[in-house]
């Protein structure tokens, strides 16, 4: 943790085709080696058939596979007096869409699909209709919340 200044928000440039900054910060983390047209066809076409699939427009269903993956709460360490408690906080908006988006990505790179398009819009389906991986990771990251309520005390 960086003790002079914080840390500046860079800018993103929106996405050629939905002109959407998510979509672009989505597209820039799913991408490896530096092969961005790669990740660009890989959610494009992933979007276009959960698209097909549901019914809805493309923008319209990863908006909500976003929100449906965002955590409310998480716990962090701190120490208090020799002894380390997991204390429950908030998550911040601009955490919460990062660890949605990491937790999707994950998820769907452990899948056993064959291509990673296959396995991003089976995740995507799942996460639409609250199943999945990515859930279960939100569920699980709540409960750890709720379990530790006790001592949201010490926050500070």
């Amino acid at each position: 943790m960086g003790r002079r200044r914080r840390a500046s928000v860079r800018d993103v440039t929106e996405d050629p085709i939905y002109h959407d900054v998510l979509i672009s910060k989505f597209i820039n983390k799913l991408m490896y080696g530096g092969k961005k047209s790669v990740a660009e066809k890989i959610l494009y076409s992933a979007l276009d058939k959960a698209a097909k699939k549901l019914d809805k427009p493309e923008l319209e269903v990863f908006l909500t596979v976003i929100n449906n993956a965002k955590p409310l709460i998480e716990v962090k360490s701190r120490r208090v007096g020799g002894a380390t408690y997991q204390v429950p906080v908030e998550v911040r908006p601009a955490r919460q869409t990062s660890l949605a988006m990491r937790w999707l990505i994950n998820a769907s790179r452990d899948r056993s699909e064959k291509s990673m398009t296959d396995k991003l819009f089976n995740e995507f389906l799942d996460v639409y209709n609250n199943t999945g991986k990515t859930i279960k990771k939100r569920e699980e990251t709540h409960k750890m919340a709720e379990a530790n309520k006790a001592f949201s005390h010490f926050k500070w």
